[in-house]
């Protein structure tokens, strides 16, 4: 399990609860922004936070091997808006992550990218496709990012399976979005070449976003042989 945006410290991380539900927890938190974690019945060896050679002050990346699987967890900055500071991060964030995850595909051919991408990858993961044009999560230099990282042998889990239209991963709060299903598919799981075989399903949970208080994102799950 991946979790992104825990908004909170290490030490406030519940990991003996994870614990006494028989999980180990490898937590990368930050105060108020960002933080992410892993979840795993199996324990996670060699673990690196961050990406590596890219100066970065926000917790972004957990990743780790866990029952022989490379896994990245990664929450990927939201960029704000096309020609802002948080964009050109953006870019030179996604930049950094291609070079790294083509270096762990060579000594981890078992591999998963999952999260938040914060990039809704083609017009069919938007609901309003000419409204969103050109704005963030959209923009031709996020979703060319996107490509750069299929180019690298990994494969969108979830298109790897027929799948209803209409599908999406996050509904803004505002605007009943969730009720009129106005979303977007920017939470994803991409598998590396030799996982890709081992993939029976993939699906967007869409029940815990009907929770009283839910995130405004739901959770994507694949299911590997």
């Amino acid at each position: 399990l991946a979790l992104q945006e825990l908004k909170l410290t290490d030490d406030k991380c519940p990991a003996q609860a994870f614990a006494d539900a028989g999980y180990q927890a490898q937590w990368f938190g930050q105060k108020t922004y960002n933080g992410v974690a892993l979840i795993s019945k199996a324990p996670a060896q060699d673990v690196i936070r961050n990406i590596p050679g890219f100066a970065d002050e926000q917790s972004r990346v957990l990743c780790a091997t866990i029952d022989g699987v490379r896994v990245i967890g990664a929450y990927f900055p939201n960029g704000q808006a096309p020609g802002s500071d948080k964009f050109a991060y953006k870019m030179a964030w996604l930049e950094a992550l291609n070079a790294w995850v083509k270096d762990e595909l060579q000594r981890h051919p078992n591999l998963v990218l999952m999260g938040d991408y914060n990039i809704a990858p083609t017009d069919d993961d938007v609901y309003d496709p000419v409204g969103w044009k050109d704005q963030i999560h959209c923009t031709v230099e996020e979703r060319e990012h996107f490509q750069r990282l299929l180019g690298l042998g990994l494969s969108d889990a979830f298109r790897q399976f027929e799948q209803a239209p209409r599908l999406w991963s996050w509904w803004d709060y505002r605007n009943l979005a969730f009720r009129k299903n106005q979303g977007l598919r920017i939470d994803h799981i991409l598998l590396s070449q030799a996982l890709q075989p081992r993939a029976t399903a993939c699906v967007i949970d869409k029940a815990p976003r009907k929770n009283e208080r839910p995130s405004d994102h739901a959770p994507v799950v694949v299911t590997l042989a």
